[in-house]
């Protein structure tokens, strides 16, 4: 008789059967549980406490099971069941585990009648079919254009959340935003990008009605030289650059062997005039405002503010091609590479405005902006942090439907 073979380490533990579907089903039922109570039109908010010590308050069922440290294999697969339907669809998160929980509660029952388990989930497709089916029978389409329609279907996903209390305004911004960066892709498709293109600024302070759709871009950045450089320029002249305006320093340490005393003034020299000429090819296309990725040094910063050039240094990379959508400008990687083409001349106005304790510059009024930054005023951060949250969720609602311009017919009489 042959020895046992033994495949897995003693101090593990393999279950199997009816006593595992049962564990799965509970597992996957807790986790419904906790947040079946932020469902429907008394749903409460739930406090939490975050990985780095701050709080969260919210109803989002995607942001509270973010938060939790689970070990069950079936309760993570019902929180990866929730992240998923955030990054597809944006809402109805909560949804989704409510649904999924009692779907395998209603299962449990064919399970003790000694039901095969492919056998019920073969039943539950069919069910999917039928349900698709139905759906698509009474679906109507939808004019993108009419706005009490869209107001009605955007609100039906803030109904229950903490922003229904504010009225029209979070699906107002929600629809304003979208329409701004939709791109029509011909063939009654439209493209909406929403993660690219749309920023959402917080400011705490003020009250939550001041918040508004900016046409165009908004940054935490004022002008290098503030006392030297314009803060207001109407109908500016942008470039926009990823290279760094200064003097190109050696990839390691490098070292410099100098004889005689001139041949520091020369270097220092040969230093300038490289700073120079690549100043003298930005301002030959006559700029009022440039913008880079990178450094921009002191001498730069001199011969450009003597051309009455305003610049901004040290710019995020995803800031930079949302004005690059805004203003029509194209993002160039060497100064001498320069053409007339690249000047973005989209903008209406470009101002530094002071808002709180900090400097924030606006580059809006653009004519045909693919991109925009939505502000949000409010009282503290954690409400800011909820409000984004729920305007997220209206985007994503906003974005589908111009997208297929097709809607459920429940989603109209929802609301």
């Amino acid at each position: 008789m042959h020895a046992p073979v033994l495949v897995l380490r003693d101090s593990l533990k393999r279950e199997s059967g009816r006593k595992v579907h049962h564990a799965n089903i509970q597992a996957a039922k807790a986790v419904a549980d906790i947040i079946r109570t932020t469902l429907g039109p008394r749903s409460m908010l739930k406090m939490l406490l975050d990985a780095s010590g701050g709080i969260v308050v919210t109803n989002d069922g995607n942001a509270i099971l973010r938060e939790l440290d689970l070990a069950h294999p079936a309760a993570k697969s019902m929180i990866k069941l929730s992240r998923t339907q955030d990054e597809e669809v944006g809402d109805g998160t909560t949804s989704v585990i409510v649904l999924g929980g009692e779907m395998l509660h209603v299962a449990e029952a064919f399970i003790e009648k000694n039901y095969h388990p492919t056998v019920i989930c073969r039943a539950y497709s069919k069910a999917l079919e039928d349900a698709i089916a139905v759906i698509d029978k009474i679906a109507m389409s939808i004019d993108v254009n009419d706005r009490p329609t869209m107001l009605g279907l955007v609100k039906s996903c803030i109904g229950t959340k903490f922003t229904s209390q504010f009225g029209d305004l979070i699906a107002d911004l929600a629809i304003d935003a979208t329409s701004i960066v939709g791109v029509d892709l011909g063939q009654g498709m439209r493209e909406v990008d929403i993660k690219k293109y749309i920023k959402v600024e917080k400011v705490p302070g003020g009250q939550l009605e001041d918040s508004k759709v900016l046409k165009g871009v908004m940054f935490n950045k004022d002008v290098v030289a503030p006392g030297k450089m314009k803060r207001k320029i109407v109908n500016p002249r942008i470039i926009l650059l990823d290279c760094p305006v200064e003097y190109k320093k050696g990839e390691n340490q490098t070292n410099a062997e100098l004889v005689r005393e001139e041949d520091w003034e020369v270097l220092l020299k040969m230093e300038e005039e490289y700073i120079e000429n690549m100043c003298a090819q930005i301002l030959k296309l006559k700029p009022d405002l440039v913008i880079t990725e990178k450094g921009l040094s002191d001498l730069a910063c001199h011969y450009l503010s003597k051309a009455g050039v305003s610049a901004i240094r040290r710019l995020r990379k995803t800031d930079n091609n949302r004005i690059a959508k805004a203003c029509g400008a194209t993002i160039v990687n060497r100064p001498d590479e320069l053409q007339e083409s690249d000047v973005g001349t989209g903008a209406g106005l470009f101002e530094v405005k002071k808002i709180g304790d900090e400097f924030f510059a606006f580059i809006v009024d653009c004519k045909d902006p693919k991109a925009c930054t939505v502000l949000l005023r409010g009282a503290s951060k954690d409400l800011l942090n909820e409000v984004e949250r729920n305007l997220q969720d209206a985007m994503s609602v906003a974005r589908n439907i111009l997208r297929i311009q097709n809607s459920f017919l429940v989603g109209v009489l929802q609301n």
